[in-house]
């Protein structure tokens, strides 16, 4: 038996019973849906294995095909069997319906081909936008997960992390130190994101100007990376000097389960820094965007008005470094790093109770570094957001 903490069967027992409900009133219709994904498939049956999760409207199955036992162990899912090929699937679906749901954003083509070789369904639509939804609003043992890791979270990053940054350290050993201390605690020790070939990451560390340079992914902050071929984590090149800026945009999980924070420190006195006053409007400008969001979160307020309200509120000098080039102000967070809902145009869909954000406003000072914010925060019933990891902190001198 495993000795990690399982999903409760009843909580199991509930997504599913979500999900159907939910594709009852998407389509009345349906037949068959097909998860192979691996978040996907832990949400609904704490396992992720290498097979596929068929759901009917009156039975549900997760056939494996490596590792059977493993997975028996370690989910309490009611029907889980075995399977040599998806040729299994054939006797167990010998009427196939002509269109079934499945992930279209992470189904691979060679996957499609495998697939409709013994189920050979003439059409297929998307699952994603259902499972997004039932996702994006949190359970209580959810939201517990979430507490934990915000708690641990918090700790990692407003006190251990100062004991590390020391002048000379690099950015890599500074990740290096963050990851340890989050795997000695009982975090899951990577941050995993929404992207269909995303990659899982331990968060960057950044100093000074590093923190501008962008990558392909669509997020304020950046690094210079380990190497071209890795532009994450941080440098083993870049040394902590006098007069940096520090980014810390550090993920922590517990049980899948994610918060994302940020810090900015400064090395040494602010006093002398000859940009002292720029930095220090910036930053506080990004904890008042940070607290106003959070007054916002609240059941019925729309995603896009959060961010057209913070995006009023930059004056015009700092508008063009707000986000540092990103269209949004936060994001949705739980199994993986950005999920949907955004605090973003186009987003219109009212908050509910449950549903929990990373809110980051940031500001990009040309030949300076970052400055902002970021903390994960619980929309409640009644009342502003609650925070799940600390709060905004002062601009903090090392």
């Amino acid at each position: 038996m495993t000795d990690h903490a399982q999903v409760p069967a009843q909580e199991l027992e509930a997504r599913l019973t979500r999900l159907r409900a939910a594709m009852d009133a998407h389509d009345p219709g349906w037949k068959l849906i097909l998860i192979n994904h691996k978040y996907n498939m832990y949400y609904l049956t704490g396992t992720m294995q290498d097979g596929v999760l068929t759901v009917t409207p009156d039975s549900a199955t997760l056939w494996v095909r490596r590792w059977y036992p493993r997975a028996v162990e370690e989910s309490l899912f009611p029907d889980i069997r075995p399977m040599r090929s998806f040729r299994e699937l054939a006797a167990a679906f010998p009427a196939v319906p002509g269109t079934v749901y499945l992930e279209e954003k992470t189904a691979t083509l060679e996957w499609l081909g495998l697939i409709r070789k013994y189920l050979p369904f003439t059409n297929h639509k998307p699952v994603g936008p259902v499972m997004n939804g039932l996702r994006a609003v949190k359970s209580a043992y959810e939201i517990d997960c979430m507490t934990r890791a915000g708690a641990l979270h918090a700790d990692l990053i407003e006190r251990f992390a100062r004991t590390i940054l020391l002048p000379g350290v690099s950015e890599a050993d500074v990740s290096a130190q963050l990851l340890r201390e989050t795997l000695a605690n009982g975090a899951m020790g990577v941050g995993r994101f929404n992207q269909s070939l995303g990659e899982e990451a331990c968060g960057l560390v950044s100093f000074g100007e590093s923190a501008l340079a962008l990558s392909a992914f669509d997020g304020p902050g950046g690094t210079l990376g380990t190497c071209l071929a890795m532009p994450g984590i941080g440098s083993a090149r870049r040394l902590l000097a006098e007069g940096d800026l520090v980014l810390l945009d550090f993920p922590c999980a517990v049980e899948g389960y994610h918060t994302d924070k940020s810090v900015i420190y400064h090395c040494g006195s602010l006093d002398v820094h000859e940009n002292a006053d720029e930095i220090r409007a910036a930053y506080a400008l990004c904890v008042e965007l940070e607290q106003r969001a959070a007054e916002q979160l609240r059941p019925g307020a729309l995603p896009e008005e959060v961010w057209q309200n913070a995006q009023a509120a930059v004056p015009d000098r700092w508008q063009a470094g707000f986000m540092n080039d990103g269209k949004f102000l936060g994001h949705s967070i739980g199994l993986t790093m950005d999920e949907p809902p955004v605090l973003a145009r186009s987003f219109r869909a009212p908050l509910e109770p449950g549903m929990t954000f990373a809110v980051e406003p940031k500001i990009a000072l040309p030949g300076v570094g970052l400055v902002g914010t970021e903390n994960t925060y619980l929309v409640q019933k009644d009342g502003p957001a609650k925070c799940l990891t600390g709060s905004p902190l002062p601009l903090t001198c090392l």
